[in-house]
């Protein structure tokens, strides 16, 4: 199905904290890498948002005396956006289910972020199947593009991974 076909979208979600992020995706800190998420439109699009801070444990080694966040966690940041995103539009059946990256294509990274930055991730949904969606994402500091990416994700059942629920 693509996301133009789609015959009622879903009611538009002014925000959610990082309480609800936990309870729809896997990932802890220090690699939860979205703090809320706002102008959420089930099926269509979702705005991230990261407090880039100096505590962020890579600044200790990217780059010492110049930190500067790393391009490939701008794009993971784009990517459990879409996985929230995902999450949201199947609703309480997500409950159950484990998005994992697919793919990064066309990857731009245009300007750095910084430690006090906050981080702009608007992410677009492409298309969707059944068990795999599609999305355009953007990173923006203060209205100013700092990357860009397309990434496809896969819905899995979490009894399925690493042979059922029981391993």
């Amino acid at each position: 199905m693509t996301v133009e076909k789609a015959e009622r979208p879903a009611p538009a979600v002014e925000s959610v904290d990082v309480q609800q992020i936990m309870e729809w995706l896997p990932h802890r800190q220090p690699f939860l890498m979205i703090d809320k998420m706002i102008d959420i439109v089930p099926s269509v699009s979702a705005t991230g948002i990261k407090n880039v801070t100096i505590n962020e444990p890579y600044f200790q080694g990217h780059f010492p005396g110049y930190p500067v966040m790393p391009g490939v966690l701008i794009v993971e940041a784009m990517a459990q956006t879409g996985a929230a995103l995902a999450v949201i539009t199947m609703g309480p059946t997500a409950l159950n289910k484990l998005v994992y990256f697919m793919a990064i294509d066309k990857a731009r990274f245009r300007h750095p972020v910084f430690p006090g930055d906050v981080l702009e991730l608007k992410v677009k949904t492409l298309n969707t199947r059944p068990t795999v969606w599609r999305y355009a994402g953007s990173a923006y500091v203060a209205g100013k593009l700092c990357a860009e990416a397309e990434f496809s994700a896969m819905i899995v059942d979490r009894a399925a991974v690493r042979g059922g629920a029981d391993d």
